[in-house]
């Protein structure tokens, strides 16, 4: 009986482990969405002017403004940042 109840709960922790490893397997391979112009004005918007400029934005939004800001206006609408080149990803190994 003993021998039994060992088997059992051994292979119900390989079977935790097993499910956990394929889990977190998955996780790492999930993409997130990009936020969306909603998102960033409302992080970003310092003003509360319903545009973002480039002293109000940041990271690669900031980097590559000028490509963004495709009418030259100094801000980027909902529409130029749908239409905005992809960030690249990091290379994988």
């Amino acid at each position: 009986m003993k021998r039994a109840t060992l088997k059992t709960g051994l292979l119900f922790a390989i079977m935790i482990a097993l499910g956990t490893l394929a889990a977190t397997a998955q996780s790492k391979g999930e993409r997130r969405e990009p936020p969306t112009f909603k998102e960033l004005l409302e992080q970003m918007d310092k003003d509360e002017d319903g545009q973002l400029s480039k002293d109000e934005v940041k990271g690669p939004l900031q980097k590559d403004f000028d490509k963004i800001d495709a009418n030259e206006d100094g801000f980027i609408n909902e529409e130029e940042l749908k239409n905005a080149p992809k960030p690249k990803g990091r290379p994988r190994n």
